[in-house]
């Protein structure tokens, strides 16, 4: 009711003044002026919005209508406060005439083009675009990789529609906009750019960025948060955060501070530390920004058991034996991540959490304790696999096996498997159990029985071999492996006369002590591209062949080398050497000895073929073994970097001595090409044998997965 009083009020007030403001005379009365009582009657207070609506009355808008309208000739009324007379009898004197100048004035035409400040060299990064910078790098150091990232963001780059200028300015004002905001990545708030769209090249269009960082800020005040909470660490825990106040201010920097100082709580004891998001408040009037990132260390804690979600499925104790810490020791977010890896190694787990849960909280002088709650969802665990291949030395091979890994908790797997090719058939059963007694060591059981049909040899063999072992796998790469076995053989072989025709068969029972040590400081096992492996076999053998017994050592060393030259080739090297001491040939079963020619071994030959030979050209075996394998592995840009080419030369020799004997040396050469999966490069290989036998094809390929060495 207010507002609506209100309102009426004014319209009252604008119809009493309208006719007061029309006429002159009014304003020219010298009595007082009415009050504003006695203008509004009394049935206006008590109703204003009838009286309002009443209106003007009727005799005052007759007398308004009745007066003629005013012409745009009629004379202004007289204005009593104004004495000031008219301009039209007043002289203006008359100002003297300015002199010329002495040189004419030139004004700016728009349609001219505006001079570029002064800068330094241009990048130029297409026909369509173009960066400058001022002519000092050292206002600017970060240039090179400025331009670089901004490259690789930019839609002016990618500018192909030619002629279409207004869609070029679009795109020019997305990469200005760009532009601004790497200058803040660097820490240069006050940076310009300049935005010319015109001819870079005779003939096209362009753009042109003409970039003046500036100064670079540097961090003011910087607060953690409640970090000291961390008592003892703090120290430590500041320095790993590398940021001080005076430091020129990097955005990426503050994210890589912030995960370096994430990694050192994981690292120190703290596994519920917590870091808000890092914000940086700019201060234009210093020149400088203030860095607030929150920090919540939480409590330090010790490292307890993993406790398994499935105990009869991965126990508690196998899990907290596969885990690399004892009970006791500091917790560290690595070990938590590594045994995470290390289950998932195992091919038993479709997905694991690790979580770590308080078992004792920490006071103010003794860290608390956590285990590590391990929730896991089994995958499948049977495989049936099978594989077919042809080989131009070996004839087709087709291999088929089913596992179960599993069968025996934990990791107690069982796996059946069989052969059938041109020259090997094979049915097998092996028992493996991983991570037995220890973190990657591996308990194997194997039995088979075999038949082999080489050129050098043929065979029938039953084998029983036992290894215990702690070698490298896919996922974790070891500096150092080890193997010791039992192998027990059976066999019966024969070899080849001269006529052709099969020696009558011998048979052989053999007990070996296979043993087996690696150094390897190589960066990967399947693509190696710097470092080295040495590794050494020895087995001890005893063999009886119809009563006459005979002890011999087989051993073999192996070395390679590997190099990164420049960014695309790695060169490779790689040398064997192998004896037979302690019997003669004829005493040492054709399987034992040693051959070269194949794929890993003497490219251009057959398997096994390299070798003393007998009358009708079939190889012997022998007791001494030499080889050397070189190669460049060139990477190419086709499908995106992942084909290499791989020239290599290969030399073999084989001897009937122990000592190595140069006589029968063969020479391989050929090339391959890698295809990167992105597991391991898949290898093919062509080889063509140098100085072959009149038993060798003047071809082989060779298909596998890795590099031959």
């Amino acid at each position: 009711m207010i507002a609506r009083t209100s309102t009426a009020l004014a319209a009252a007030l604008a119809l009493l003044a309208s006719p007061l403001l029309a006429s002159p005379s009014a304003a020219q009365d010298r009595e007082p002026p009415p009050r504003l009582e006695d203008l509004i009657p009394d049935s206006a207070v008590e109703n204003p919005e009838d009286w309002a609506a009443e209106g003007v009355p009727a005799q005052d808008r007759s007398d308004a209508q009745a007066q003629e309208p005013l012409g745009v000739d009629a004379p202004m009324a007289q204005m009593p406060a104004i004495t000031v007379p008219w301009p039209e009898g007043i002289d203006l004197p008359q100002l003297a005439p300015l002199e010329p100048a002495e040189e004419p004035v030139e004004f700016v035409q728009f349609d001219e083009q505006i001079p570029r400040v002064e800068t330094g060299t241009e990048e130029r990064i297409s026909d369509q675009l173009v960066l400058a910078f001022p002519t000092d790098r050292d206002l600017f150091p970060q240039r090179k990789e400025f331009v670089s990232r901004f490259e690789t963001l930019s839609t002016v780059g990618e500018y192909d529609d030619e002629g279409n200028i207004a869609r070029l300015a679009v795109q020019a004002r997305e990469d200005e906009d760009l532009l601004n905001s790497l200058l803040r990545v660097y820490g240069y708030f006050d940076g310009q750019v300049t935005r010319t769209i015109g001819e870079n090249a005779p003939g096209e269009a362009g753009v042109r960025f003409d970039i003046v960082p500036g100064e670079r800020y540097r961090y003011g005040a910087i607060d953690l948060g409640d970090l000291a909470a961390a008592d003892s660490q703090f120290s430590a825990l500041r320095r790993s955060f590398d940021i001080e106040t005076g430091d020129p201010i990097s955005l990426d920097g503050i994210v890589a501070e912030r995960s370096d100082l994430s990694v050192a709580l994981g690292e120190s004891g703290f596994p519920f530390a917590e870091i808000d998001a890092p914000s940086l408040l700019v201060d234009h009037a210093r020149d400088e920004g203030d860095l607030t990132m929150a920090v919540q260390p939480g409590g330090r804690y010790l490292l307890g058991t993993v406790v398994s979600s499935d105990p009869d499925f991965l126990s508690s104790r196998h899990l907290s034996r596969i885990a690399r810490w004892d009970e006791g020791e500091i917790y560290r977010r690595s070990d938590q991540v590594d045994l995470r890896r290390a289950m998932l190694a195992t091919g038993l787990l479709g997905s694991v959490d690790l979580t770590p849960v308080v078992v004792q909280e920490p006071t103010e002088t003794e860290p608390g304790v956590v285990d590590i709650q391990a929730d896991m969802t089994p995958a499948p665990l049977r495989t049936l696999a099978g594989s077919i291949g042809y080989g131009t030395e070996e004839g087709f091979r087709l291999e088929a096996s089913w596992e179960h890994r599993n069968l025996f908790p934990p990791e107690g797997m069982l796996r059946v498997r069989g052969i059938a090719g041109t020259q090997e058939q094979l049915a097998g059963v092996t028992f493996r159990k991983n991570n037995f007694r220890g973190r990657d060591r591996i308990l194997t059981l194997d039995a088979f029985a075999s038949t082999i049909d080489y050129s050098a040899y043929n065979a029938r063999t039953a084998s029983l071999i036992g290894t215990y072992e702690r070698v490298s796998t896919l996922l974790f790469q070891k500096g150092f492996s080890w193997s010791v076995g039992v192998e027990l053989v059976a066999t019966q072989e024969n070899e080849r006369a001269a006529d052709g025709s099969n020696l009558a068969r011998e048979t052989y029972l053999i007990g070996a002590v296979p043993l087996f040590a690696q150094l390897d400081s190589s960066d990967d096992m399947l693509d190696p591209t710097k470092g080295w492996r040495l590794s050494g076999r020895l087995s001890p053998e005893v063999s009886d062949n119809n009563g006459v017994q005979s002890f011999y050592v087989r051993s073999q060393v192996d070395a390679s080398y590997y190099r990164s030259v420049g960014e695309n080739t790695v060169l490779a090297g790689r040398v064997r050497v192998a004896s037979i001491p302690g019997a003669p040939l004829d005493a040492i079963a054709p399987s034992r000895r040693l051959y070269a020619g194949g794929g890993g071994s003497v490219r251009g030959y057959g398997y096994r073929e390299i070798g003393p030979l007998n009358d009708t050209g079939d190889p012997l075996g022998g007791r001494s073994l030499v080889e050397l394998s070189a190669e460049a592995r060139i990477a190419t840009g086709l499908m995106d970097g992942a084909i290499s080419v791989v020239p290599f030369v290969d030399a073999g020799s084989v001897g009937l001595d122990p000592t190595p004997d140069f006589s029968t040396i063969k020479f391989g050469a050929g090339v391959g090409v890698r295809y990167d999966t992105g597991f391991g490069p898949l290898r093919v290989d062509v080889a063509f044998p140098l100085n072959p036998g009149p038993n060798d094809n003047w071809v082989a390929v060779y298909v596998g997965l890795g590099q031959a060495f």
